[in-house]
């Protein structure tokens, strides 16, 4: 018989997730979000990773749109 996470009442039960869970998820995400940053904020000129400038052209309306200047 399957489990249900409705209690006797009939209303559902919430439980609650642990931060030892949640914790690879927010530094995945977080270290996800500041690769984004970088290519968004970052990647052009001198301090550039990958040759070119098609990083560039990629997040160029991205870089006005959070306020980075580029020109």
């Amino acid at each position: 018989m399957a489990q249900s996470a409705v209690s006797a009442t009939g209303t559902p039960e919430i439980t609650p997730i642990s931060a030892k869970a949640i914790a690879p998820w927010a530094v995945f995400f977080g270290i996800l979000m500041l690769v984004l940053l970088y290519f968004v904020g970052a990647e052009q000129g001198a301090t550039a990773l990958i040759s070119g400038e098609g990083v560039h052209e990629w997040v160029h309306d991205g870089r006005h749109l959070l306020g980075f200047p580029c020109h």
